[in-house]
């Protein structure tokens, strides 16, 4: 659909343009009158879904919720208490983390003989929602009917009687819509335990319903229409998009393995605040201007379409740091501030390239070639750096990579800057020359 140079083009204006829509604050001045840019709603079935585009910061930047829990291990032996601990930090952390709450700090501590779990939020000013995520047990069972035969003094009764089924057998939940009515619905997905318990309870049980329990409340009692094979099931109900991805998110992170007990929150400022923003944004503009006027000073006319490239760069950057989104750290603008040097590596190896091939044929052949030429140069080069940047980031949550979320942070700008200069400096950079540039003769 897009083959030619210059449709390439008009796709990569449409491109720009969304991201300049998405980077652009809610709020900004613009020839003295104030703007409200408005958010995006996204309508599936019957639900829309609200979504905003603001920046999220991290605690060093913009603040943040601080919340100590107290562990109760008095049931728990002297041997298995540290591991007990351990388990309640990695569930909160995958809680905090299924809940959208990029880089939070979550420790464990001790203090006058207390066992305690602390947990850092940035950017969470109101987190009564958080702490109910984070303390919930999520303990979910099935339950059947078994009819109670009628008696001399009595009359026949039905009772729910739980089975065996529960969210230990659970392999994962995720937040659908249900085909019937279009309202948010939870899909299950049972372990080969799991869904062999269910097939053979949904077996026995067809014409009758099959009441569903989370922490002692009824969420939902499906009737039984047929036997259920294979392991998915689906839980339906009054949900909003709301309460079905807090459910998903505790099914997911399973059941904390003690009690815990919220004993301290507050709220905290930011360590660095506005003028370490303000600082950093002036750093950013004056890192990027040096850039351009250096590319153009250096390679001309190929320097301006780099220089291009380079805006597009921003823009795409800064709209998935919006879309993703990334808690932006101090660490992680340095590693935003580091990927606008390498955005402009590509084409500086290109454009070297360029300086000799030209002597040798036409404009337009010597820029084809170039590109092809210098592409093994600048995938090696780039492949080392994202080898680093994924050890930063520790996605395989190695324990012998402890890494901090402001390390983190640093390592995610890097990977993304990575990957968007190769795109602005391969894709962007060639088609803008490729419509530009033309036979040597002619520039002549």
């Amino acid at each position: 659909m897009f083959r030619t140079p210059i449709k390439k083009l008009i796709l990569i204006s449409i491109l720009a343009l969304g991201c300049l829509y998405i980077s652009i604050p809610s709020k900004f001045s613009l020839i003295g009158k104030e703007f409200n840019r408005p958010n995006l709603d996204i309508k599936i079935a019957n639900t829309t879904i609200k979504r905003n585009f603001d920046m999220r910061f991290g605690l060093d930047l913009a603040g943040g919720s601080h919340l100590v829990f107290e562990a109760d291990t008095s049931k728990i032996a002297a041997d298995k208490k540290k591991t007990a601990i351990e388990g309640v930090r990695d569930v909160i952390e995958r809680r905090v983390n299924l809940f959208g709450i990029s880089e939070p700090t979550v420790q464990t501590s001790t203090f006058e003989g207390k066992d305690r779990i602390v947990v850092e939020l940035p950017g969470i000013k109101d987190t009564n929602e958080a702490i109910t995520l984070i303390g919930k047990t999520a303990q979910l069972i099935f339950f059947e009917i078994k009819d109670i035969p009628a008696t001399k003094t009595s009359s026949a009764s039905a009772i729910p009687v739980a089975t065996t089924l529960t969210g230990a057998d659970l392999q994962s939940a995720q937040v659908v819509f249900d085909s019937q009515n279009g309202k948010p619905a939870i899909a299950l997905k049972f372990t080969k335990q799991g869904g062999d318990k269910f097939a053979e309870i949904t077996g026995k049980n067809i014409g009758r319903v099959l009441p569903i329990v989370l922490d002692g409340q009824m969420i939902s009692a499906p009737r039984v229409q047929a036997k259920i094979v294979g392991g998915d099931a689906q839980i339906t109900g009054n949900f909003t998009i709301e309460e079905a991805k807090a459910l998903s998110v505790q099914l997911n992170a399973g059941a904390l393995p003690i009690p815990i007990n919220l004993v301290e929150e507050r709220t905290v400022g930011a360590t660095l605040g506005a003028e370490s923003i303000q600082k950093s944004i002036i750093a950013g503009v004056v890192g990027i201007v040096i850039v351009c006027i250096f590319m153009v000073v250096s390679y001309g006319f190929l320097g301006l379409v780099a220089d291009f490239g380079l805006i597009i760069f921003g823009l795409i950057t800064l709209a998935l740091y919006k879309l993703i989104p990334v808690t932006l750290t101090l660490p992680g603008i340095a590693g935003f501030m580091l990927s606008i040097g390498m955005a402009v590596d590509s084409n500086i190896l290109i454009f070297e390239r360029f300086k000799e091939e030209k002597l040798k044929r036409n404009y337009s052949d010597a820029l084809e070639i170039s590109f092809g030429r210098a592409w093994d140069s600048i995938r090696d080069a780039n492949f080392a750096t994202i080898i680093t940047a994924l050890i930063l980031i520790n996605p395989l949550g190695w324990t012998f990579l402890p890494m901090s979320g402001p390390v983190r942070g640093f390592g995610i700008t890097l990977l993304l800057g990575i990957f968007i200069s190769l795109f602005t400096g391969i894709f962007v950079s060639r088609n803008l020359l490729r419509v530009f540039v033309k036979d040597g003769k002619n520039k002549k």
